[in-house]
């Protein structure tokens, strides 16, 4: 059985409750009286197509100079408040390129990593405009980013927090330096050990099948590293395994975040080569990292005895079905350095990410774990497109973005904003609300009183359906409750019907996600049997998914199913 509902177009106010996503999550207390009234605080991001939440809380960080390799310049943070604060945590992330010098700031001494130098303070607030400097100096040439972030340490809160970052390009000459940095195109990163304080890796072991690549149509990520293929002696390849080391906000806090270093799974890679020195350049080879290990192995026939030069690129796009771009639209590439006069196989070992592309290839793998998830009964993204006529997923993510975190109907985009892909589940999240949409194939609900919306308050139903799915989605993926912010903040959002400070009823999103969580963990045995009627039917709220089309499908909405409902104040 199919309804056959009209598309229409999203309304401005309802792209916004999408565009704020679970970036409005607000903290679940012991009364209403946590959440700031509406109007109450008027901080806006710094972009203006942002759609984060006004905030009582902002930072701005800003550098007198931009210093050349040697030069010093002076770093001022300001940190504006409307609300008192009893704890605030202020914390300041230096890139490697430059170093604290001296420290006269009241900021905690430094540490050092692969990552750069973290600082931190807590602060007593009240309303007004605080500053605090201290001295920077560059160490090394190449692109750098500062970054600083405010935030209620006793209230995790979006609209209690703030980000900000500078972005620079350190030269090695006097006045050589520039504003910006450009990092869509880069070489690797130097080839290192885990470093002290690294993180074991979160696994995620795949619950669905792999998929079969499509006989036609864009190809499929793969469940196993590519095999070496059983290649005749006169062919030449080149292996290894292509890493990235990245801050995760998944197991760290306000002041620190957790180093991790971990395999890229599934990502296009190109072998190019030169036969000879005065040659053309040539495309060798295709392939895919191994899924869950990275690892690589490209072969081809040489038509030289001696190839001239050899190197690999690996781009931020699996197959065709998820990608990560830059503001213009172009995929990020990290390429290896060249190898000279190869005359046989060779092993490039650990290959990593670009480090400016740090949080590209996060949001890029953060994607393959919501893939072997999906609840898709095809090889796309949703049961109700065939193989071969995939849609994929685009992520937007640029160095400093304040164009987030939201996505958009219209363009079928993820924007996310700059520290945004530090949290697993803000990717995920919006990667939620693309997979509604392919559910729906490009229909979507007419969405009310949803901007601004926040996770422990009722808004609208249909506002509540759609924020709800795509954070059980997250929520799914990672098998868990609890969220987590770019700022390295978390909160877990499970609830029943003693849970204070969230408000009841499937208008709020926090109990439509744990609602829809437990039955398909509890009733259904997975969700890709709700995943399959929803790519049928299209709901504009969770009381016309569960009393309309789960029975129309097959699906329970007995005792078992309506207890589920009201262990999560939602009855019917």
């Amino acid at each position: 059985m199919s309804r056959i509902r009209l598309r229409r177009p999203t309304v401005l106010a309802a792209l916004a409750g999408i565009g704020t996503c679970l970036a409005t999550i607000a903290a679940p207390s012991a009364s209403a009286s946590t959440t700031p009234q509406a109007g109450a605080c008027t901080i806006a991001p710094t972009g203006k197509e942002s759609e984060a939440p006004l905030s009582c809380l902002g930072v701005t960080t800003s550098l007198d100079r931009l210093p050349a390799v040697g030069e010093q310049a002076t770093l001022a943070v300001n940190v504006t408040v409307q609300t008192s604060v009893k704890r605030a945590g202020l914390s300041v992330q230096l890139p490697p390129a430059l170093r604290m010098s001296g420290n006269d700031s009241g900021l905690t001494e430094a540490t050092t990593d692969a990552f750069g130098q973290r600082t931190s303070r807590v602060l007593t607030l009240t309303p007004g405009t605080r500053t605090i400097k201290l001295k920077v100096k560059a160490v090394a040439a190449g692109p750098a980013q500062i970054q600083a972030d405010i935030s209620d340490i006793d209230r995790p809160d979006p609209r209690r927090a703030g980000h900000d970052s500078v972005e620079l390009t350190i030269g090695k000459a006097n006045g050589s330096s520039t504003k910006g940095m450009s990092v869509t195109k880069a070489d690797t990163a130097p080839v290192q050990s885990p470093g002290p304080g690294i993180h074991p890796p979160r696994l995620a072991t795949p619950k669905a099948p792999a998929p079969r690549s499509a006989a036609s149509g864009p190809a499929s990520p793969r469940a196993t590293a590519p095999a070496a293929p059983a290649a005749p002696t006169a062919q030449v390849c080149v292996s290894g395994t292509y890493r990235n080391r990245f801050q995760s906000a998944e197991g760290g806090s306000w002041n620190g975040k957790a180093n991790r270093d971990e395999p890229v799974s599934n990502a296009n890679i190109t072998l190019w080569g030169k036969p000879t020195a005065n040659s053309a350049t040539q495309k060798l080879a295709t392939g895919m990292t191994g899924n869950g290990d990275g690892r690589f192995n490209l072969c081809y026939t040489p038509t030289t005895s001696v190839t001239s030069k050899l190197w690999v690129e690996f781009q931020t796009q699996a197959g065709g079905m998820w990608s990560v771009v830059d503001g213009n639209g172009r995929l990020y590439s990290t390429a290896t350095y060249s190898q000279d006069n190869v005359s046989r196989g060779i092993s490039l070992g650990n290959v990593y990410a670009n480090s400016g592309q740090s949080r590209a290839w996060h949001a890029f793998d953060t994607l393959n774990k919501l893939w072997w998830n999906r609840g898709s009964t095809t090889n796309c993204w949703a049961g109700s497109q065939s193989d071969g006529r995939c849609t994929p997923i685009t992520v937007q993510w640029y160095p400093g973005s304040t164009d987030g975190t939201y996505w958009t109907t219209s363009e079928d985009k993820i924007h996310l904003a700059d520290n945004d892909p530090d949290s697993e589940h803000t990717t995920v999240h919006e990667a939620g609300h693309a997979l509604m949409g392919k559910l729906y194939n490009g229909w979507w609900p007419n969405v009310t009183n949803c901007s601004p919306h926040y996770v422990n308050r009722a808004s609208s139903t249909s506002c509540g359906w759609t924020e709800g799915f795509a954070n059980a989605v997250s929520f799914h993926t990672f098998n868990d409750t609890t969220y987590y912010w770019g700022n390295g903040s978390s909160l877990n959002l499970a609830n029943d019907r003693t849970t204070t400070g969230i408000d009841q009823g499937d208008a709020c999103e926090a109990r439509v996600a744990t609602a829809l969580l437990d039955l398909w963990s509890q009733v259904d045995g997975g969700w890709t049997r709700s995943n399959t009627m929803m790519s049928k039917t299209w709901q504009s709220s969770f009381r016309e998914y569960f009393l309309t089309d789960r029975p129309a499908y097959g699906l329970e909405t007995g005792a078992k199913a309506r207890n589920v409902l009201y262990n999560h104040t939602i009855q019917y």
